[in-house]
């Protein structure tokens, strides 16, 4: 691994950062004696500055060197771990000094990108296009470390490798699906790019996307990439779009004001280092979507997400239509609440399944009782790290948990009418919920009108 960055740091100053880092991540203790040592003498670094067309010879040249001590065979993972105002000066120079083909004429160059894949859809367009004129679509993976965790991979499985959970997956059993990801935290630092952001940048063309298109997509045809981004793309080209004239009746966006956080006084947004005294970025969003297909025409999709909040998680609730004829009703006075699975991406992963079953005794009384699926309980180890699962996938050339460039073109087509929208018309009530809560009173709005309540927070 060859770390690149403007500080003029060399290789045992890089590695004795490294030693820290992987120290204070261990979980069984210090490696073996000599175990480090080895592993260390893989890691190099070189200074490199991205305006600087010379560091990118230089940066061949040590490459060169590097492939014939560690006989790598000229493959290389280049990670763009960069601001995102980076990603074409970056790339642009990479095509200039022939990095972006493998020296061995065999080998393989890749390139991963992190998020986020643009600001609205003319960007996001521009970006691809600067790319494509030095990397081929195959050879670019635009990294989304939701799709790294074990519980999102097992959506796929959860629906297509049980029989009792497909057949009911449409409009004729389920009455909606939320789809939540909220934090306690607020912008930790990251001003300079999230009041340039906001949540539905931040969270929305990516995460929440992603999980929707997973949960709504149909049978791919095999278990091979491009079967299964193919279907997720087909997912967001049925979601209906929202008429931009429309906006309030289907979007909600928020900014935290003071408040309290796990017993914890925090200040206002506005009030964070770095943030607008006046900004109107918004630290919360929710929208309501429907996907236009057999499988769902008709089911809506509440998706929210917010800084601030109540409690951190990220959930995916599933709610099944109420029992056609309640004959029970004469005998009793409480309501009998739907079926629910609830899919809980994080902090605890796992799958709850929450049905209806009668108190012991005399006395005809139900209550909601639940089955409980988590992945350290049941298998005895925590599951690996996002980061872990994709890097390695990056290495072994596999794109099935990454974003194609048609994928986010289409997310950026759905959510760019509601930024523009929300361009046009400031919000007038920011902050509209404090820090602490679970959001604004619209957000509540937007999906009590229908007769349905929040289930997270």
């Amino acid at each position: 691994m060859l770390g690149l960055g403007r500080s003029g740091i060399d290789d045992s100053a890089f590695r004795k950062i490294l030693r820290e880092s992987v120290g204070a991540s261990l979980q069984d203790g210090p490696p073996p004696p000599g175990t480090w040592e080895s592993f260390a003498g893989h890691f190099h670094f070189s200074t490199l500055g991205s305006d600087r067309p010379e560091d990118f010879r230089v940066l061949q040249k040590r490459m060169a060197e590097l492939d014939g001590a560690h006989a790598t065979k000229g493959n290389r993972l280049f990670y763009l771990a960069t601001p995102p105002d980076l990603f074409p000066e970056i790339v642009h120079h990479l095509g200039t000094s022939g990095l972006n083909r493998s020296p061995s004429g065999h080998g393989w160059v890749r390139m991963v990108i992190e998020k986020p894949f643009g600001r609205d859809l003319p960007s996001a367009r521009a970006l691809y296009h600067k790319v494509g004129e030095v990397f081929d679509e195959s050879q670019v993976y635009r990294i989304d470390h939701f799709l790294g965790k074990e519980t999102v991979q097992n959506i796929l499985f959860l629906r297509f490798a049980n029989t009792i959970f497909e057949p009911i997956w449409n409009r004729r059993y389920i009455d909606h699906i939320q789809i939540t990801a909220d934090e306690t935290l607020g912008v930790e630092g990251r001003a300079g790019y999230y009041d340039r952001a906001g949540a539905l940048r931040d969270m929305f063309q990516n995460h929440l996307f992603q999980l929707l298109c997973l949960v709504g997509m149909e049978p791919p045809a095999g278990f091979e990439a491009e079967s299964i981004r193919d279907e997720k793309s087909k997912v967001l080209r049925s979601v209906r779009p929202l008429d931009p004239g429309e906006t309030d009746l289907f979007a909600v966006r928020g900014q935290y004001g003071r408040g309290r956080v796990n017993g914890e006084s925090v200040v206002a947004y506005r009030e964070e280092p770095g943030v607008a005294p006046d900004s109107r970025t918004e630290t919360f969003a929710a929208l309501k979507l429907y996907i236009d297909n057999w499988r769902w025409q008709g089911v809506p999709f509440y998706l929210r997400s917010g800084k601030r909040m109540t409690r951190k998680g990220t959930e995916i609730s599933i709610e099944f239509k109420a029992v056609p004829h309640l004959f029970f009703k004469p005998l009793m006075a409480e309501a009998i609440e739907p079926n629910n699975l609830l899919i809980r991406v994080q902090p605890q992963e796992g799958i709850s399944l929450t049905f209806q079953a009668k108190y012991p005794g005399p006395k005809l009384a139900m209550a909601g009782v639940t089955m409980d699926f988590n992945y350290r309980g049941s298998f005895q180890m925590p599951p690996p790290e996002a980061y872990e699962r994709l890097l390695l996938d990056c290495l072994a050339g596999d794109p099935t948990h990454f974003s194609r460039e048609d994928w986010v073109e289409q997310s950026w087509s759905l959510l760019t009418p509601i930024l523009q929208s929300w361009s046009e018309n400031p919000p007038k009530d920011f902050p509209n919920y404090p820090a602490g809560t679970s959001g604004p009173q619209d957000a509540h709005a937007l999906i009590e009108r229908d007769g349905r309540r929040w289930k997270f927070g």
